[in-house]
């Protein structure tokens, strides 16, 4: 049987293997580098970058010597054994993407599985997040968000991604491509209405940028400013719908399932309903999961 259950003490007792460091990078501004992430890529024994030129740039302005590995999505699988066998003879690895949080949209997370598998110990610096940091300045509201990442490039399957978010109460956090970013502003107004939106770029930089409106003002805008660097897509989450017009000949909780199979999350689909029929959520909660 699989071990499953296992605890980590990060700082306490001897260690006979190495750890492996997940060390965020500035996500535009050099400034944005802390203290800590700076002194653990000076101390460990190896730097796994996901661009090693992009990394160098960065080693170079801190005067930073510690050598590099290439390891992002079209190496990892055969690069992964080679690292586990130098964090257990001793060493200690930082892993960093191109920019901000690593382990999100790079493959460091398949090696922090292999890591903690074999009770390697994982370390996350906390630093730079540029989906954070755009959300708490947006004027969306913060919580619950929920971060998707990069939406699917092709225009049927990102349809039908949004399509299973659409009645999703939190706000959306989504990654873009400049050259893409109209085309899926137009898909997610098809699919989810004119919500309101915050489209934010070259976040840190000189540059920075955020435009706030309804999706179809900012499509609007960039006919006349079109995009250049990073950006973000920030959408608003669902408004709630009432329940009690749409379908009153529902039971409470045939009315919590109707809105999970149209794409909310069971614990939102509870709250909503409770509150439109001013009904205690938790005895709510307890009697959908047979508590």
């Amino acid at each position: 049987m699989d071990k499953t259950f296992t605890i980590q003490q990060s700082f306490k007792g001897a260690k006979t293997m190495g750890t492996l460091y997940l060390v965020p990078t500035p996500i535009g501004n050099m400034q944005d580098m802390t203290l800590r992430a700076l002194e653990t890529l000076k101390r460990v024994d190896l730097i796994c970058s996901e661009d090693t030129r992009n990394t160098l740039r960065l080693l170079n302005h801190f005067e930073i010597k510690v050598p590099q590995e290439s390891f992002h999505e079209h190496n990892s699988q055969e690069k992964i054994p080679k690292l586990l066998d130098f964090l257990k003879a001793g060493q200690s690895i930082a892993q960093v993407s191109d920019a901000g949080m690593p382990s999100i949209s790079d493959p460091g997370h398949d090696l922090v599985r292999a890591c903690i598998e074999r009770e390697i110990d994982v370390v996350a610096l906390p630093g730079p997040s540029a989906g954070i940091t755009a959300l708490i300045a947006s004027g969306l509201a913060p919580q619950p968000h929920v971060f998707y990442g990069f939406l699917p490039r092709k225009r049927g399957e990102q349809q039908k991604f949004l399509s299973s978010k659409v009645n999703y109460p939190e706000t959306q956090i989504f990654y873009e491509s400049p050259f893409r970013v109209a085309d899926t502003l137009e898909n997610i107004l098809k699919v989810y209405g004119d919500r309101p939106v915050v489209l934010v770029r070259e976040l840190t930089k000189i540059y920075e940028e955020y435009r706030r409106g309804t999706i179809s003002e900012v499509l609007d805008s960039l006919t006349q400013h079109p995009l250049k660097g990073e950006c973000l897509i920030i959408v608003s989450g669902a408004k709630e719908q009432v329940l009690e017009t749409i379908a009153p000949e529902l039971s409470p909780i045939e009315a919590v399932k109707m809105l999970i199979e149209e794409g909310s999350k069971p614990n939102a689909a509870i709250k909503q309903v409770a509150k439109e029929r001013s009904l205690n959520r938790q005895a709510l909660y307890a009697e959908f999961h047979d508590l």
